[in-house]
């Protein structure tokens, strides 16, 4: 593997990490919001990753990639909130089913892993200048 085959693949990493970053605070901002009943709570966005070119011994397109975005239920939480503007007859709203806790872990698992391949692209850049530095001498 050389060094910009590394730093290619850590970039696909960096892109996937990215966007679940993304999807989780999405789902973070919005699980707070109250929909009426008669239509569907927010739902929750979860990434699918995919290996990209898994099992090949080519560098060309290596790595992982987003395969799609899966919906969570549009269901959610009925809660009884009388006084809540959305609120129906009955006076019940409905919420996103998203856990808080589960979404926290999610979180913290992406970015750590963002930051394992930023790391990677770091420590690659520096082999190449110092392979580049061994050239100039």
């Amino acid at each position: 593997m050389t060094t910009f085959g590394a730093i290619g693949i850590a970039a696909t990493g960096l892109t996937l990490h990215r966007k679940w970053l993304d999807a989780v605070s999405d789902n973070l901002a919005n699980m707070s919001n109250a929909s009426r009943t008669s239509g569907p709570a927010f739902q929750a966005k979860y990434i699918v990753a995919q290996a990209a070119n898994y099992g090949n011994n080519t560098d060309d397109g290596a790595g992982v990639r987003v395969a799609g975005v899966t919906l969570g239920n549009a269901v959610g939480r009925v809660v009884y909130e009388p006084n809540n503007p959305l609120a129906d007859a009955q006076g019940n709203v409905r919420y996103p089913d998203i856990d808080m806790a589960s979404q926290m872990t999610q979180l913290i698992m992406a970015q750590r892993g963002y930051q394992a391949n930023a790391a990677v692209v770091d420590r690659a850049k520096e082999t190449y200048q110092a392979a580049l530095q061994i050239g100039r001498s």
